[in-house]
């Protein structure tokens, strides 16, 4: 038996520019990291029975060569990629459900692969790893994701992301210093609005108008396009405002990438978000963002010193759920291998 954990995301700067549309002709810049909230895999090879059984929100079983009838297209696309065709008990377990822009599919894609690689007796380098989540998720099932949450999954930390034309990945570790981090974890807050939503929509539109931007000139292409490169610019103000400490000023950059973003796209916001925003901004947030694609899920904001009491207050009033949160520095991680 097996068990496997992957943090969840949390994107910091430069979102979106990791999406292929994007760093193929323009290449990517993120700042990313990961917290301490996890999909946990449990994987069992059963001495006697002769299935695989999948264990999610639902329950699958299906005969060892019948994995193109599994319904879970991570877990069947991972059990082809690795040629894994014989009997297997997968079940998963998460702290934060999907649909809340925290990265979860991701998450399970880097945890599977790590628990079905240990099984394999086959060891790979983390960067592997991370690529191979990404070959699962974009090419095999055909997501119309980036490279961010697969590399945040498997790294953990605070890290820096630069991604080529040809989509490879450099990984750079921010070192910040441990007063930086600490006050990062004091003035970050995360609160649950309580929309679930389809990430896959909102970045299928996105991924398009990048796409579109370089064969047409329409404006609203353009304009997507010219977005793209500012939340690149942004991204590596913060980067700079994060290695020098100036917390009030990432909390600026939030609130700037947050009115760009929704430039790209419609469907990043929506009048009760912007509600429940401008109620934080009046309340003691600097800035914010709707967490992943947007459209729902985890609203982050950095608050100014002394008002996060204030801030808590204002944003339950409106029925928002605050989540507490510190940054994971592990990555994925095998938990039990009996």
């Amino acid at each position: 038996m097996i068990t496997v954990r992957a943090p969840f995301r949390l994107p910091l700067g430069g979102g979106g520019t990791d999406l292929p549309a994007y760093y193929k002709n323009h290449e990517g810049f993120l700042i990313t990291a990961a917290i301490n909230k996890y999909m946990f895999i449990n994987i069992n090879e059963p001495a006697v029975v002769n299935t695989i059984k999948i264990n999610y929100s639902k329950t699958e079983v299906v005969l060892p060569n019948e994995i193109h009838k599994i319904k879970h297209e991570i877990v069947r696309e991972t059990l082809k990629y690795l040629k894994m065709y014989y009997p297997l008990e997968i079940s998963s377990m998460a702290d934060l459900s999907a649909g809340t822009g925290m990265g979860s599919s991701s998450s399970y894609t880097v945890a599977l692969l790590k628990g079905l690689n240990q099984i394999k007796r086959r060891y790979l380098p983390i960067q592997e790893l991370a690529e191979e989540a990404c070959k699962i998720e974009i090419e095999l099932i055909g997501k119309p994701i980036g490279k961010q949450d697969q590399y945040a999954a498997a790294y953990g930390g605070i890290i820096q992301l630069d991604i080529d034309n040809l989509g490879e990945v450099t990984v750079t570790p921010l070192e910040l210093d441990p007063e930086i981090i600490y006050e990062m974890e004091h003035r970050l807050m995360m609160f649950y609005t309580n929309i679930d939503r389809d990430a896959n929509k909102i970045l299928a539109e996105q991924s398009q108008k990048i796409a579109d931007a370089k064969t047409t000139k329409k404006v609203d292409t353009m304009d997507a396009l010219r977005a793209m490169h500012k939340i690149k610019e942004i991204g590596r103000e913060v980067k700079n405002a994060l290695i020098t400490g100036d917390i009030d000023g990432f909390g600026q950059l939030l609130h700037e990438h947050w009115l760009v973003k929704k430039s790209v796209s419609q469907q990043m916001s929506n009048s009760e978000i912007d509600q429940w925003y401008t109620h934080a901004r009046n309340n003691g947030a600097i800035g914010g963002k709707i967490m992943g694609a947007g459209g729902g899920g985890f609203l982050l904001l950095c608050v100014e010193n002394g008002r996060r009491k204030e801030l808590r207050k204002a944003m339950e009033e409106q029925g928002l759920q605050y989540m507490d949160f510190k940054f994971d520095w592990e990555g994925v991680k095998v938990l039990v291998n009996i």
